[in-house]
């Protein structure tokens, strides 16, 4: 049993389906579990995927600032873009969206930007939007260009740097190629980041060669080394604080016997911001690891919080870093066989992502506790009707 089709109308209690709506229309409840913008964003690339309708119902309604905002608005663009969607609920604020793909995920030139969406400058995740389309579009015949303006390193989102060292590595283990450049940093809350993925087709779609790879990731094997940088813009005494960011990051990551070099850049962007971004090289995978400064935050304490991420990571022999996981589970669940690796610990994020995947019935993700947690995907593709070249 790959999981139900729908959520149970009397665990949702959502208004009854007109009969206008499709039969395999998938109804989600926005505010399960986590209840933040992934649950929409997984809907849409699943949408995207499966060419299956769905409408989301109390879209973040549990954050201080409750249904869609820029970013998420964004997305749901983007998706529409792709695959020529109906929409319905599709403005900023909207608690409630039906999605309604007219074909399946075409590859071409596609350019998004939050401020369009927004109306003024906003630091939204360009990261967020790009992942929403990367997989249906890297799933699909034909290469594709994607351009995306917003934010690119900001709290409560993957960075740039976690985007191209890590994301998209695990994407090319899986038989998926993407690369990505960072044209212009976008910090909080001007952002004007702007970010350009070349997404290559996948070859012989419609067969199982053609589907992602699946992913066997138990153990990490040794760390090699430690590349990073340490990035800031528009601050007084700019190169000297990227400097102090750089050094005392590698002051505390000696304790690891291990090259380190963390580069200190003076980097380009419209409004002033600082971070630094490790990225711990392990045999059989990569994991990255940031921080990010404010206004009356010392450049050391920036170091400190990133290498202490990485530092807690390293300590619990863990494969996959905590905030990666659940943004593997999505090609993953359409890929040509079960899949497994190991986290620290479940997070909400995980669990929430686990279960919106559940909800349109392609895969049986299963949660198991012991020293590390350990998480299978067993994909169903017999539900799943991939684009045809």
């Amino acid at each position: 049993d790959c999981g139900p089709l729908s959520a149970s109308k009397a665990d949702l209690q959502v208004p009854a389906r007109s009969g206008l709506e499709r039969a395999d229309l998938v109804t989600i409840d926005g505010s399960h579990g986590e209840g933040g913008g992934q649950i929409l964003r997984t809907a849409l690339s699943l949408s995207a995927i499966t060419s299956r309708p769905f409408r989301i119902v109390n879209i973040r309604a549990t954050r201080q600032n409750p249904g869609l905002r820029p970013q998420h608005l964004s997305a749901t663009r983007a998706a529409a873009a792709i695959t020529g969607a109906i929409l319905t609920g599709d403005q900023i604020g909207s608690s409630e969206l039906t999605f309604t793909p007219k074909h399946k995920p075409r590859s071409g030139a596609y350019e998004f930007d939050v401020a369009e969406i927004a109306g003024h400058g906003s630091a939204g995740s360009a990261i967020l939007i790009l992942q929403t389309v990367l997989v249906p579009l890297a799933l699909t015949p034909g290469n594709s260009k994607v351009f995306v303006r917003g934010g690119t390193h900001q709290k409560w989102a993957p960075t740039f740097y976690h985007l191209a060292d890590s994301y998209l590595p695990a994407l090319h283990r899986m038989g998926l190629s993407a690369s990505a450049d960072l044209v212009q940093w976008g910090w909080y809350p001007a952002g004007g980041g702007e970010i350009l993925c070349n997404v290559a087709g996948a070859p012989d779609i419609g067969s199982r060669g053609g589907w992602p790879k699946p992913m066997d990731l138990i153990k990490r094997g040794q760390l090699s080394r430690i590349p990073g940088r340490a990035g800031a813009a528009n601050i007084p005494g700019v190169a000297r604080v990227a400097e102090r960011m750089a050094n005392r990051a590698g002051v505390m990551l000696r304790e690891l016997c291990v090259p380190v070099r963390v580069d200190p850049l003076n980097v380009r962007a419209t409004c002033s911001g600082a971070g630094t971004f490790l990225l711990a090289e392990y045999e059989n995978v990569a994991a990255s690891f940031s921080a990010l400064g404010r206004q009356g935050k010392r450049a050391e304490i920036v170091g400190d919080e990133a290498a202490a991420a990485l530092l807690k990571h390293h300590s619990s022999d863990a494969a996959i870093e905590l905030h990666l996981c659940d943004q593997l589970l999505v090609p993953l669940a359409v890929a040509a066989s079960p899949s497994c690796f190991t986290m620290a610990r479940p997070t909400a994020h995980l669990t929430t992502n686990a279960w919106t995947i559940e909800q349109f019935g392609i895969a049986k993700i299963t949660i198991a506790q012991d020293t590390l947690t350990h998480v299978r995907v067993v994909p169903c593709p017999r539900r799943i009707d991939l684009p045809q070249s």
